[in-house]
């Protein structure tokens, strides 16, 4: 086994960090030095390592902030088109060590901490993850921020800074148990507050018709704080914006003339208001229809939308005065695109700004709205879709409600004209739902008021087009796109790989970090011994790092020479961690029934966590620590088999896993993952694929050659022929014993002696009510995992697949996604002007 790299090495081996010049390492110390005087009021005396993480990120920012400045002049006075990209999630992850990447300036802050005393890595620890997402989406969203700075877009992520993230998991008795995630306790050293910009929002009140047009009136105002964060595009001095908008109350609130009484309750009340930006809704993918979320989802709309028109009607830097007042050309300067249904009441507030306020034509603000806005559809789970109870909206938003309904007027005419007599097909395709209780259907609305809508890869795409937006599609099918969802390569192979992003620039150079379709060239390497060495060299000192954590963190010992299979992600049916359940509990039953038979020894890892009011998910988690909890203390099995359920998954516990992983588990049914993206993040990270044809999985094969993934199970034709004939869990049960003994061992208690009955719903579930037919799956699943045992045990042949799939990952870039956005549907050219750095002259 390798022996740990020392520190001077472990600097030394590093190309793609940038070099450390002696005149940077002594700038950067001096900062150091000037930050924990100055801003932190600290001596090395009574300074904290949390103080030294403060001064380092502080002396960091520096860096950004000429380069910030500097994007913006150019900005205003270049005036592009700009792209919003609105979303209520953005799963960032920590700052530091991503900002030092993209500036180029890792190694010389190394040396800098390294000559001060200090561990670097430590430091990076210490900083909290900005936890604004769920899961896929939010880190979506994060990614597509990197690409577009990377790519010169000016570029503009907008939605709330929630004041609680996702929260943090603990795992009690084998529970999850839910913590609320304050991570702006310390403060957060990225952001700066924009009073200066506040902006209010308007909720509730009634609508007016007057002769001079439609007034909104009597309603609450909530204000609304922007806080922007830089987002440094990768080497090329452009810094773009993240704007994420806080909820304050107006000083004037609740003390209005009926309540002049009671001052203190009225000041107190002022937290009602404040509310909003409190905390992230923690669901993912599934839809709770609660007052609060509906609010959320306006106020990040309505602030943004405020801002963009401002940014749109002024031209020069730093001037205020509106200078553009035709809306004509507003669709050549603005793009918006909609990050799921969530920010659609864009199309609903942007009518009725240009048609209240701006006194836009009805049928010109239309087509402007439409020409503005694009939609990404991210699921296809109809518990996931967003429809909105039309009472609440006629409460919250009056003229929104007003303006839907003639938006759904026009549209139902329209389809009534090209299909006359077709009533089924107007209630299918009405954005108003009839029925007990109406509701708004935010996805047709999101259809009908973009230019574009796209899925996520190529099969949720054409499942978008078949079923769910079926009679869309017939209508308007040049709306609909696929774009391919991507992941940003410096986030997720130089910053959390450096090893292996070494061993590859030895080979092909450095130009993937930008342009990752240039690991084709180590195509050529598949053979070379040399190479092959490499790889799995830096991938047992992933291992090696990755165990020495779990047992520091966790106190749990593992085989670093195991097998590391990994499955991470939230915890839902239709991701099946329950399929992964049963081949744990299958391997350990065959090595129990034959225990001097040699097994290959595996790691089985497994996180995520559980929306907190999602009772089904909760059981899982609770059956995985059961099932480790046996298997793990069993003499019999030794270090031949170990499940560990790894606590509190999330950005910054993603980038130790995925580095370290052997396989990767993609066991979703067939048609129920739009894309993922972890599956792109494993394999770009040398594990192997082991997965059904499902999101961009599809793609994955296709790219590697599905021999190289290890590809099981139904197809979604397979999916579809089972549901028309009928799932039978029971059929399954009965003819297979190993999936039987499985079955009656969780139902019986033998993983709960202390709670027979305690997995009686999980049992009950797969029996009768599966909708994601984990058995139908776990034959063919089982004989999978087998071939993954048989392959592992020859060491070069496994890597040669790992090669292969590496270098095919590069059309998963989020670069090469955004590209796609830009040109297909944003209509602008990505840049690759390289802005003069602060210290050099503009041009």
């Amino acid at each position: 086994m390798a022996a740990p790299l020392s520190d001077g090495e472990r600097r030394k081996q590093i190309s793609v960090r940038g070099i450390a010049g002696l005149g940077d390492v002594a700038e950067v110390r001096k900062s150091f030095n000037r930050h924990l005087h100055f801003t932190l009021v600290k001596d090395r005396n009574v300074a904290t390592p949390r103080d030294y993480y403060f001064a380092l990120a502080h002396t960091v920012r520096d860096h950004l902030v000429g380069r910030w400045i500097r994007t913006q002049q150019h900005y205003y006075e270049r005036d592009p088109k700009r792209i919003y990209y609105l979303s209520l999630e953005f799963y960032m992850g920590r700052t530091l060590q991503n900002t030092m990447v993209n500036l180029g300036l890792q190694n010389a802050c190394d040396e800098a901490i390294y000559q001060l005393g200090l561990d670097l890595e430590e430091l990076e620890e210490i900083e909290e993850d900005a936890g604004l997402g769920n899961g896929g989406l939010g880190r979506l969203a994060a990614c597509f921020l990197d690409s577009m700075a990377t790519l010169g877009l000016a570029a503009y992520g907008y939605g709330i800074r929630y004041e609680f993230g996702i929260f943090n998991q603990k795992i009690v008795n084998g529970w999850q148990v839910e913590e609320a995630d304050d991570w702006l306790r310390y403060g957060n050293p990225w952001e700066k507050a924009r009073p200066e910009y506040m902006l209010p929002v308007h909720f509730y009140g009634r609508v007016d018709h007057t002769p001079e047009g439609v007034k909104w009136i009597d309603t609450q105002v909530v204000l609304a704080m922007p806080y922007d964060t830089p987002v440094p595009g990768y080497k090329n001095n452009t810094v773009n914006t993240m704007r994420l908008w806080s909820a304050k109350a107006p000083n004037d609130f609740n003390l209005q003339e009926f309540n002049v009484g009671d001052y203190i309750e009225a000041v107190l009340d002022r937290n009602l208001a404040e509310n909003i930006s409190r905390v992230l809704y923690p669901n993912d993918n599934f839809f709770e229809g609660k007052e609060l979320r509906l609010k959320q989802e306006y106020f990040v709309v309505a602030a943004t939308l405020q801002d963009i028109i401002r940014r749109f009607k002024s031209s020069k830097f730093g001037c205020r005065d509106p200078v553009r007042t035709s809306f004509e050309t507003f669709p050549d300067k603005v793009a918006i695109q909609l990050n799921d249904t969530h920010p659609a009441l864009s199309i609903a507030e942007l009518m009725r700004i240009l048609v209240d306020v701006e006194k836009v034509d009805w049928d010109k603000a239309w087509e402007i709205t439409k020409r503005t806005c694009a939609y990404t559809n991210h699921t296809v789970l109809p518990e996931a879709l967003e429809r909105w109870p039309v009472s609440l909206f006629e409460k919250l938003l009056p003229r929104h409600l007003e303006i839907i309904y003639a938006l759904n007027q026009m549209h139902l005419d329209r389809v009534a004209a090209l299909y006359p007599g077709d009533i089924d097909r107007l209630r299918r395709m009405s954005v108003i739902e009839e029925g007990d209780c109406k509701r708004i259907n935010m996805a047709h609305l999101c259809v009908i008021g973009s230019h574009a809508v796209n899925g996520v890869a190529h099969i949720h795409s054409d499942i978008v087009k078949n079923s769910v937006f079926r009679d869309f599609y017939e209508l308007e099918p040049e709306k609909f796109q696929n774009k391919t969802n991507g992941i940003t390569p410096r986030r997720w192979l130089l910053l959390c790989n450096p090893g292996l992003a070494d061993v590859i620039a030895e080979k092909i150079g450095e130009g993937f970090i930008t342009d990752l379709s240039q690991l084709k060239k180590l195509l050529d390497f598949i053979n070379n011994e040399t190479f092959i060495r490499d790889v799995a060299k830096v991938k047992q000192e992933n291992k090696m790092k990755f165990a020495a954590y779990l047992e520091e963190q966790y106190k749990v010992k593992i085989n670093p020479s195991s097998m590391f299979d990994v499955q991470v992600k939230r915890i839902h049916e239709y991701k099946r961690q329950l399929l992964n359940c049963l081949h744990a509990i299958t391997l350990y039953n065959r090595i129990r029934s034959n225990p001097s038979k040699s097994f290959v020894p595996r790691t089985i890892m497994i996180g995520g966590k559980a929306a907190p009011g999602y009772h089904m998910a909760k059981m899982i988690i609770k059956l995985i620590t059961s099932i480790g909890e046996v298997i793990n203390n069993d003499p019999y099995v030794g270090d031949r088999l170990k499940v560990i359920f790894l606590e509190n998954y999330r950005v910054s516990l993603a980038e130790k896993v995925i580095p370290a992983a052997d396989l990767s588990q993609q066991i979703s049914t067939a048609g129920t993952e739009a894309s993922g993206t972890g599956n792109m993040k494993f394999m770009v990270n040398g594990a192997l694929t082991i997965g059904t044809m499902d999101g961009a999985n599809v793609e994955m094969a296709e790219e590697a050659g599905e021999e190289n993934l290890f590809i099981f199970g139904m197809r979604v034709e397979d999916v579809e022929a089972l549901d028309r004939q009928g799932y039978n869990a029971q059929e399954y049960y009965e003819h297979l014993p190993e999936l039987r003994q499985a079955i009656d061992q969780i139902s019986s208690g033998f993983f709960s002696p202390q709670d027979p009955g305690c997995f009686r719903d999980i049992v009950n579930m797969l029996m009768y009510h599966d909708r994601f037919k984990v058995f139908a799956d776990y034959e063919a699943y089982i004989k999978c995992q087998s071939r993954v045992d048989q392959l592992f045990t020859d060491s070069r042949e496994w890597t040669k697949k790992v090669i292969k799939n590496i270098a095919c990952s590069g059309k998963f870039s989020s670069d090469r996604t955004i590209m796609e956005y830009a040109r297909e549907i944003w209509g602008v050219e990505p840049s690759a002007t390289k802005i003069p750095p602060p210290n050099l002259p503009r041009d």
